[in-house]
């Protein structure tokens, strides 16, 4: 019986017979030959019709289809040296499933706003399948670090009581008789992971309720947070430095095709397989600022653009580190030769993409850290069990967070870091 086989795996099987279940994406037809551009979750390719090697049944049959036909097909896998994958298909016979016309996405330009209303269907076509196979090659890439590491995975809470960074931009809803909060982030209890099992690390969907059109923000996302407990500040920046760079190594070694289909040069991103990136203080990120003529004082936050800015100098990631404590959350730990700064960092993304990750050593003393909870204006009774962390077996511990999306729209070049979503989570757009 003819072999079954995955459009990816046509290599393996030139100049043989296989069968393949796809889909139409485009067709076009030149006298006796008609060429079928198709998909299967897999990859996408041509398959050739050739009305000398085919029945007039199955010539008709091919003529006829429309796009997003799904059928069965038979032929024998060519190399095609002209295609970006590399291979065709001779068809000799197919069987159609469904074939219907009318489907919305044709092959033009679209505007965003159609693509996100019609993103249920727009998944299909070659961009998003794309960004979803690289997507799936940092998800994977993740989990094997940290497993290589001796971390372990950890799961934190959708619904929380209390937030790391205050609840003003977060999604209230009530739990029975209680407030709660959709999780903006999984940190403070990854940290009640660390103290139990060493490392950990938290991977899952989080939420921030802010009304944002940015290229940067999005209501729902899906975040990366180690917790390391005996790991100090400038151990924790060696670790995030080995992960950024095994992960962008391992895109390089098995997303050519997707690289090269979504039009990203990947010699933009070999720089950062090799690691050595610069970790720059605040105070010199200001006078950068300040030098390229930015309206731009000590004390305050960088916004996207001046990210940006930083960013562009740099054909890698670069940690900006110790910032004010005025403008970062109240569990990180000051600088002990200069209180008035956290021993933290955030990672910017090169070429202009600005922050993709951040992090800090978190403060391990019982009665510092209640005393930096009281100065935020937060509940001490909220943060009772996370001060319990504190008073049995507290030690040095350090942490950070990865916006996975953001780190996708970087690796893949996109213009808008919805892009690296699925579907359409976002500001009015609650479709499936």
């Amino acid at each position: 019986m003819t072999e079954l086989i995955s459009i990816k795996d046509s290599s393996k099987h030139v100049g043989e017979e296989v069968r393949m279940h796809v889909w139409l994406t485009d067709k076009r037809s030149s006298g006796k030959i008609i060429f079928l551009q198709l998909r299967d979750g897999s990859a996408f390719f041509q398959g050739v019709v050739r009305k000398e090697n085919v029945s007039d049944e199955v010539f008709a049959t091919a003529k006829s289809l429309y796009q997003e036909a799904s059928f069965y097909l038979t032929g024998i896998i060519n190399k095609d040296e002209r295609s970006h994958f590399g291979y065709e298909i001779q068809i000799t016979d197919l069987q159609v499933v469904t074939n219907n016309e009318g489907y919305p996405i044709g092959n033009k330009e679209h505007g965003v706003d159609f693509l996100m209303d019609h993103r249920h269907l727009w998944l299909r076509s070659r961009r998003p399948f794309a960004i979803m196979q690289i997507r799936n090659t940092l998800f994977k890439a993740t989990v094997d670090f940290f497993e290589k590491e001796g971390f372990i995975k950890f799961d934190a809470p959708f619904f929380v009581h209390s937030a790391p960074e205050g609840t003003t931009e977060l999604f209230h809803t009530e739990y029975f008789d209680h407030d709660a909060y959709l999780s903006q982030s999984g940190q403070l209890y990854g940290e009640v992971g660390a103290a139990a099992f060493g490392k950990i690390f938290t991977f899952g969907p989080t939420f921030r309720a802010e009304e944002s059109k940015t290229r940067r923000h999005l209501t729902e996302f899906w975040m990366m947070e180690p917790e390391m407990a005996w790991m100090n500040h400038a151990e924790s920046l060696d670790l995030q430095e080995r992960f950024l760079a095994y992960i962008t190594k391992q895109v390089l070694e098995n997303n050519q095709y997707e690289l090269k289909m979504l039009g990203r040069d990947p010699e933009k991103l070999r720089p950062t397989t090799e690691g050595n990136f610069t970790r720059l203080k605040y105070d010199d990120a200001v006078k950068m600022l300040q030098d390229a003529g930015r309206d731009f004082k000590w004390g305050d936050d960088f916004g996207a653009p001046d990210e940006a800015y930083i960013s562009e100098q740099f054909d890698r990631p670069v940690f900006l580190i110790n910032y004010p404590t005025s403008i970062k959350p109240f569990y990180m730990k000051k600088d002990p030769e200069n209180p008035n700064e956290y021993l933290c960092a955030d990672v910017l993304a090169p070429e202009g993409y600005g922050e993709v990750m951040g992090g800090s050593e978190r403060e391990s003393d019982y009665d510092t850290l209640k005393a930096q909870i009281e100065a935020a204006g937060l509940n001490l009774e909220d943060y009772s069990w996370y001060l319990d962390l504190r008073k049995y077996g507290s030690v040095p511990h350090s942490g950070f967070g990865m916006g996975f999306e953001r780190v996708i729209a970087w690796i893949c070049k996109l213009d808008h870091v919805r892009e690296a979503i699925p579907f359409p989570r976002t500001m009015n757009r609650l479709r499936p």
